[in-house]
């Protein structure tokens, strides 16, 4: 996944470095050399993320974060604060900014990587989100969008596993009354058997578990359909840069590195509670405009009227600097025999279904809507032509290999669909 990254420092040498550095894997890099000029081309130039050095003359990192984070037009932008400084509290000051995440000089390539990666991957969440909730506002314009700045973070639920019982209470002291412990016998086959998992802000895995493969936990918990949105915090050795790589490739958000900083810790269970939250308020706020936008309760997916202004959205002049976005055409084979046969009712189980099949495949970042009686589509952001291939190959199979069970037929019945990309 690439990405649009502004570098931001007043050193030319650090700037060509890190510029370099993401180049080298397929970044496309702005460069500015103080927080005046960052300002300007944050404004113009909308980038996907932001490296800042905090120690800069006439405008320092902090305050450039202060003023963005400010700004409801660029306040999504995820900020990397960059700095010189290793103490703690210069750390938790960054994130208190307003940042999404800090980096320390010398920048190492992975943790410069793996952080730059999971909040492009956070921000085209949160895009999709913004958009949709912004489609819906056609439909009720009262339902302002806020900012994530306004949400404050209370009644925080923390669930940790860790099973090495000093270091556990050590974080629960730093976390004080946020944090349930997991009994480890409470894992089985990589799963876990405790009950209501969404009640939880983020969970806190240790990749050093002697009994369970942490890395397996955190792949169950981002393929489940209540947590598949919550945040993943992963406790590392320093140095362990292959299980790092594999951790954020399954979808892991953040990691600390071990020995913990308490400080470092609590800013980075702030800053992800803060993003969830925000997402979770997006969420609400777009669920409350679906009820104005989307089709009979047959499908329950959005309905054209939605459609028609979601892609009007998309395709903006805005939207031009976007990656590529792909769109399915699904076309029910033969759905008039179906009717005609079983009867309407019948027919709208097979439409019901059909709908599960296809959300069921899709990304949280797709959009699924009935486009009118048997067809329907799907708009996929950030997807090239041959992963959107892919995709509508693998739901034409999982309609056509598995028979319809419907109430007027004593036996399943085979369904197909045309797809068109």
């Amino acid at each position: 996944m690439t990405a649009r990254v502004l570098v931001v420092d007043d050193v030319l040498h650090n700037v060509k470095l890190l510029e370099a550095k993401l180049r080298s894997e397929y970044f496309d890099v702005l460069t500015a050399m103080n927080g005046f000029e960052a300002l300007e081309i944050i404004e113009k130039e909308l980038p996907d993320i932001i490296l800042l050095d905090v120690m800069m003359p006439g405008m320092d990192g902090f305050e450039v974060c202060r003023k963005v984070k400010a700004n409801p037009n660029v306040a999504h932008i995820p900020i990397i604060m960059v700095t010189a400084l290793d103490q703690p509290k210069d750390r938790v000051m960054g994130l208190e900014a307003g940042a999404d995440d800090f980096l320390t000089k010398p920048i190492q390539d992975m943790p410069l990587f793996a952080r730059v990666k999971s909040l492009v991957r956070l921000k085209v969440l949160m895009d999709e989100l913004r958009i949709r909730t912004s489609t819906g506002q056609a439909f009720n314009p009262e339902n302002d969008l806020g900012v994530s700045t306004n949400l404050k973070l209370e009644n925080v639920k923390t669930l940790l596993i860790e099973d090495y019982e000093r270091v556990a209470k050590r974080i629960t002291g730093y976390l004080e009354d946020t944090v349930d412990q997991i009994d480890l016998d409470n894992v089985e086959n990589g799963q876990l058997n405790t009950e209501n998992l969404a009640q939880y802000d983020l969970f806190i895995i240790s990749l050093s578990l002697r009994d369970v493969d942490g890395l397996r936990l955190c792949s169950s918990i981002r393929s489940s359909e209540n947590t598949r949105h919550s945040p993943i915090l992963v406790l590392i050795d320093e140095g362990d840069h292959e299980r790092l790589i594999q951790a954020m490739e399954i979808g892991v958000t953040d990691y600390v590195t071990r020995p913990i900083d308490g400080n470092e810790l609590v800013a980075r269970v702030k800053s992800q509670v803060r993003h969830k939250r925000f997402a979770d308020h997006l969420r609400g706020k777009m669920q409350k405009n679906m009820e104005l936008a989307v089709t009979v309760s047959v499908t329950n997916l959005y309905n054209r009227h939605f459609l028609d202004t979601h892609l009007d959205n998309i395709f903006t002049k805005e939207a031009e600097k976007r990656p590529k976005t792909s769109l399915l055409m699904l076309d029910i084979d033969n759905f008039k025999i179906v009717n005609d046969t079983y009867g309407h009712a019948s027919g709208d189980e097979v439409l019901e279904e059909f709908s599960k099949r296809i959300s069921d495949n899709m990304r949280s970042i797709d959009l699924v809507a009935r486009y009118g009686g048997e067809e329907f589509v799907v708009v996929m952001p950030e997807t090239d032509s041959e992963f959107a291939m892919f995709i509508a190959e693998r739901v034409r199979k999982q309609i056509s290999d598995k028979p319809f069970e419907i109430s007027g037929s004593p036996t399943p019945i085979n369904i197909t669909v045309s797809i068109g990309v």
